[in-house]
C-alpha cells in the first residue's frame, strides 16, 4: 500500500501582520537563503562544522577577541543555560521584577536551572546598584540563597534601555560584592540601533560576563547563542548545554542564521526597521486622545493603556496582547517586516474604535 500523498499549501495570508510579538513574524530571506546555502551534503554534528567555526570570527568581532558563542536552540535556553554558568548550586540571580526569566519562562530558571531569582521591582524595568543593594546581601547566611550574579534586560521588558554607563555602574557594583553579570539579549540588535552604538560599548567594554544572544525576533527561524564574554567568570559551557538539552546536532542550521544576520549589517537593517516603526507606531498613538503611552519608546515596543472595551474591539481586527488586563495596558511590538501602511492601518482603527 503506498503512503498518502502529502500536499503542502499555505495555511495563512502573508499579507496579515499584527502588533502581538515580534516573534510572529517570519525569517528574513536572507536568513532563509543562508540555510539553503549551509544545507546539502555532509558537516561534522555537534558544533564542529565550518559554519559554527565561522561564526565564532563573526562573534568576536561584535564581542571582542575573547568572546565564545555557545548556539542554543531558543532564548529561555540561552538564559538557563548562562545563569547556571555563573551561579553555584546554592546561588542565586538579582533580576528586576519584570524580567523575562522571572515572568515569561515558566520558572525554568529555577525549576531546571536550579536556582533562585531575587526579584526587585523597578518603575521602568531597569535595574541600578541602589535597587541591587535591595538584594545583595547575606553571602555568609546558609538560610538564604547566596546572591552571586545580576541579570539585566537590553532592551527591558519594558521597552526601555540602559545606556552604556548605566551597565557599567551595575557591573562595577556587582563585581564590587563578588557577582557576575549576565545580560539578556534578547532583543539587543534593538538596543545597538537605537544607541547607536556597536554591541560591544555596553557589553564586554563595560564589564558584562556573558550574555544571551537573540536571533529569532530579528529575523531567525529558530536559535540563538549564550556568548561568553569573561572567560574566567564560566564554567563547564559545553557541559551545561548539552545537560540542559539545548545541543543541536545539526548545529550548522542555527549558526548559519546567526552569521547571516551578523556578518554584515542585516541585524542592523532590521532592528534600525523595527525601531522605527515603534516610533511611527508611537507617534500616531499620541494624536489619538484618550490613549495614553506609558513608558518612553526606546526600541520596538510601545506600551500604552486605554479602555479596556476599545482593546477588546481592536483585537479582533489586529493580533496584540493585553499587559496588564486589570488597569488597561497593551503591548504594541513591531518587527522587521512591519510596514508603514501596516502602522499608519492600525492607528486609523485604533481612532475609530475610540470614537465609537
Amino acid at each position: 500500500m503506498n503512503p498518502p500523498k502529502t500536499d503542502a499549501r499555505r495555511h495563512h495570508d502573508p499579507e496579515v501582520r499584527g502588533f502581538a510579538s515580534d516573534n510572529y513574524a517570519g525569517a528574513h530571506p536572507e536568513v532563509l537563503a543562508a540555510l539553503a546555502l549551509a544545507n546539502g551534503g555532509h558537516q561534522v554534528a555537534y558544533g564542529e562544522d565550518v559554519y559554527t567555526e565561522n561564526l565564532q570570527r563573526v562573534i568576536r568581532s561584535h564581542f571582542g577577541p575573547t568572546a565564545e558563542a555557545f548556539p542554543v536552540f531558543n532564548g529561555t535556553g540561552a538564559n538557563v543555560v548562562a545563569l547556571q554558568a555563573v551561579t553555584d548550586r546554592w546561588g542565586a540571580v538579582i533580576c528586576a521584577e519584570s524580567a523575562h526569566i522571572n515572568v515569561d519562562e515558566g520558572g525554568a530558571p529555577e525549576r531546571m536551572g536550579g536556582l533562585k531569582l531575587l526579584t526587585v521591582p523597578t518603575p521602568d524595568g531597569k535595574l541600578t546598584p541602589e535597587l541591587i543593594d535591595r538584594q545583595a546581601y547575606g553571602w555568609d547566611d546558609e538560610h538564604r540563597a547566596m546572591p552571586q550574579v545580576v541579570s539585566i534586560t537590553q532592551s527591558t521588558e519594558l521597552g526601555t534601555l540602559y545606556t552604556p554607563d548605566e551597565i557599567r555602574a551595575i557591573c562595577e557594583h556587582a563585581h564590587a560584592h563578588g557577582m557576575k553579570v549576565h545580560l539578556d539579549g534578547s532583543r539587543i540588535a534593538n538596543a545597538a540601533a537605537s544607541l547607536d552604538v556597536p554591541m560591544r560599548t555596553f557589553t564586554n567594554a563595560v564589564g558584562v560576563d556573558l550574555l544571551s544572544l537573540g536571533g529569532t525576533k530579528n529575523g531567525a527561524l529558530f536559535g540563538e547563542a549564550v556568548v561568553v564574554l569573561n572567560q574566567d567568570a564560566v564554567r563547564h559551557m559545553k557541559h551545561l548545554r548539552k545537560l540542559s538539552m539545548q545541543l543541536a546536532s545539526k548545529m550548522r542550521f542555527v549558526s548559519v542564521q546567526l552569521e547571516a544576520l551578523l556578518a554584515k549589517d542585516l541585524w542592523l537593517r532590521n532592528a534600525r526597521h523595527s525601531n522605527e516603526m515603534a516610533q511611527r507606531l508611537a507617534e500616531g498613538v499620541r494624536a489619538v486622545h484618550g490613549v495614553e503611552i506609558l513608558y518612553p519608546v526606546q526600541a520596538n515596543a510601545v506600551f500604552a493603556r486605554l479602555p479596556h472595551e476599545v482593546s477588546e474591539r481592536l483585537q479582533k481586527r489586529f493580533r496584540f496582547y493585553f499587559w496588564d488586563e486589570a488597569a488597561g495596558d497593551v503591548r504594541w511590538m513591531c518587527a522587521f517586516d512591519t510596514t508603514e501602511d501596516d502602522v499608519d492601518t492600525f492607528v486609523a482603527a485604533l481612532k475609530e474604535e475610540m470614537a465609537r
